[in-house]
């Protein structure tokens, strides 16, 4: 249990997500929409209809190399991540993870799940045998950058354009964390 301050508790968590069950596709569409209406909906700029928003989700959960971690708050998925594993033909970039598609519903923020969230995927992405977790992010998602931060990620790079939004060009910031320390040794 997290707490916030005297007055406002929660039950929060973050597991990973193979199947839908009772209102779990129906909570993700909702989370998903007001994270988009905020402005934080991983690339999309307007919520598409919500067939289009489910087809999307439960084709995430058909993916191989993607894991579905859902952020619960009181039981309610509040939002999510993906860990995107290195496709099998990519022996050189094996062991090198994204954490992709990361949001918090509006109403979510606040209550420690942006880092639980975040910490969850590394923990996933290490069992994967993941040495390096890699992300990007655009300029104005300043609490995700705040969390990427705290957690140690290194800012590599930006790009002056990133994404156009509204019709105007945002800069975005690519990260990347070291999960396993590299191996040392020398080139052959």
């Amino acid at each position: 249990m997290t707490t916030i301050d005297d007055t406002k508790t929660a039950t929060t968590s973050v597991e990973v997500l193979n199947a839908f069950q009772g209102p779990d596709l129906h909570d993700l569409c909702d989370a998903t929409e007001a994270a988009i209406l905020q402005g934080g909906g991983f690339g999309w700029l307007r919520p598409p209809s919500r067939q289009i928003m489910e087809s999307y989700w439960n084709g995430v959960l058909l993916v191989p190399e993607r894991i579905l971690f859902v952020a619960r708050l009181d039981g309610t998925i509040a939002g999510s991540a993906q860990l995107s594993l290195p496709p099998r033909n990519n022996e050189a970039g094996a062991l090198a993870g994204t954490l992709t598609t990361f949001f918090l519903a509006p109403w979510a923020r606040g209550y420690g799940l942006a880092p639980m969230t975040v910490q969850a995927v590394e923990a996933a992405a290490r069992e994967e045998g993941m040495h390096v977790l890699n992300l990007d992010v655009r300029e104005t998602q300043d609490r995700a950058i705040q969390v990427y931060d705290q957690l140690g990620y290194v800012r590599w790079g930006s790009h002056p354009y990133y994404a156009k939004v509204d019709g105007e060009w945002c800069p975005g910031h690519y990260y990347y964390k070291t999960l396993i320390e590299a191996e040392t040794g020398t080139k052959e």
